[in-house]
């Protein structure tokens, strides 16, 4: 199977953190609320069986063997896409669509027995078939895109130009998701800081993108676009307020959420305290 998929990787690659498949963000946070979604019901199966005298296995040992495939899909998916094998993802595939099909016939069943919505054991069905049917959706979206397997001529990637640059070590943009929220690609630079002193060389460049030069130019295009579009120059704080919502106005709006969410939930802890005293 690894020569086999190895066939399919036509570039050479730069570096073990390139992501090459689209939806990739979308499907690890579907994989972490599936996971969610397993523990629940791993867990509602055993309180259930414990209510009743005799032991049943098939109330939990099922989603216990979901939960462990899940992971391993996980682990299976990171390497299969930092090393450019997409026909191995045809494993995936199939597993996404029996497990899609095995849970819509338990729901179906569910249905024609009169389980309902009261019960807890049905909400989460019709979860995990909805998360398998995205994630079988993802698994096809990476198919068309990237035309492999049934497709004559694959379409050829190239890696980003940072990851080109050896002196480029800052990998925050290029690295998963579970990598980019607990910051794991730093270890290495940790462990060499550790070790010795650390100078400008060590610390690398930043990526394009990053760069001082590179978004000053991305707010003078924004700035010049909006003196266009008036007879007078813009002048005044909201000219700039424009300029800045036009160049960065998407990361500006998902840094905003992420720190009203950081300090709402800095209410949580006091009152869970209170709550619990």
């Amino acid at each position: 199977l690894l020569g086999w998929g190895s066939q399919s990787s036509k570039v050479h690659i730069h570096h073990s953190t390139w992501l090459h498949f689209p939806g990739h963000n979308l499907r690890w946070i579907l994989t972490f609320i599936l996971l969610f979604v397993l523990v629940c019901e791993i867990a509602e199966g055993i309180v259930s069986d414990g209510v009743s005298e005799s032991r049943h296995l098939h109330l939990y040992m099922p989603a216990g063997m979901a939960f462990l495939a899940a992971i391993t899909s996980v682990v299976y998916y990171h390497n299969i896409e930092t090393s450019n094998f997409p026909k191995l993802l045809i494993a995936l595939l199939f597993y996404w669509t029996l497990a899609f099909i095995t849970k819509t016939i338990k729901f179906v069943k569910f249905c024609d027995n009169g389980v309902g919505f009261s019960q807890l054991r049905f909400c989460l069905t019709g979860l995990l078939v909805v998360l398998y049917g995205m994630l079988l959706a993802v698994e096809i979206n990476v198919i068309r895109v990237r035309r492999y397997v049934f497709f004559k001529t694959p379409k050829e990637v190239k890696p980003p130009e940072d990851l080109q640059d050896l002196g480029v070590r800052f990998l925050q943009p290029f690295v998963n998701l579970l990598s980019k929220g607990t910051y794991w690609w730093m270890n290495t630079f940790i462990k060499t800081a550790h070790k010795k002193p650390i100078d400008l060389k060590t610390i690398g460049k930043l990526p394009i993108a990053m760069r001082a030069l590179t978004n000053y130019i991305r707010l003078n295009e924004a700035f010049e676009a909006q003196k266009n579009k008036r007879s007078s120059s813009p002048q005044g704080s909201r000219s700039i307020w424009r300029a800045l919502c036009c160049a960065f106005g998407r990361p500006l709006l998902l840094s905003s959420t992420f720190r009203i969410l950081a300090d709402l939930l800095g209410f949580a802890g006091p009152l869970c305290i209170s709550g619990i005293v």
